[in-house]
């Protein structure tokens, strides 16, 4: 049974997110993208087996459906994926949780 695509925007928080073999390697955290411009750069993911967020580009992002984020990405490429460096923080507001149009809101993180 196929899964449900959807866009960027809709990924779900903490989604798993599945090498090309179908193997989860970790869960989805963040979006990275400008959603005025609805530019996809890629996404965050927390790796499963180690407390480690890297940072997938969205040229390596298969296809983001429903209930998961498939990447094209095979299982001896996941230990080469950079280390996620954030350059600026966002928190979602009242609007929403990876909503369809989340409010954002710009916060210091020191």
């Amino acid at each position: 049974m196929d899964e449900q695509q959807v866009a960027w925007i809709d990924m779900g928080y903490r989604s798993p997110v599945l090498d090309s073999e179908g193997h989860q390697i970790g869960t989805a955290e963040s979006l990275l993208g400008d959603e005025k411009e609805d530019i996809f750069h890629g996404i965050v993911v927390k790796l499963k087996d180690h407390n480690r967020h890297v940072e997938v580009p969205a040229a390596q992002v298969a296809k983001i459906t429903l209930n998961n984020v498939h990447l094209s990405v095979n299982p001896d490429q996941v230990a080469g994926l950079h280390d996620y460096k954030e350059e600026r923080w966002f928190h979602l507001g009242w609007g929403g949780l990876f909503r369809k149009h989340p409010n954002w809101q710009e916060t210091d993180r020191t």
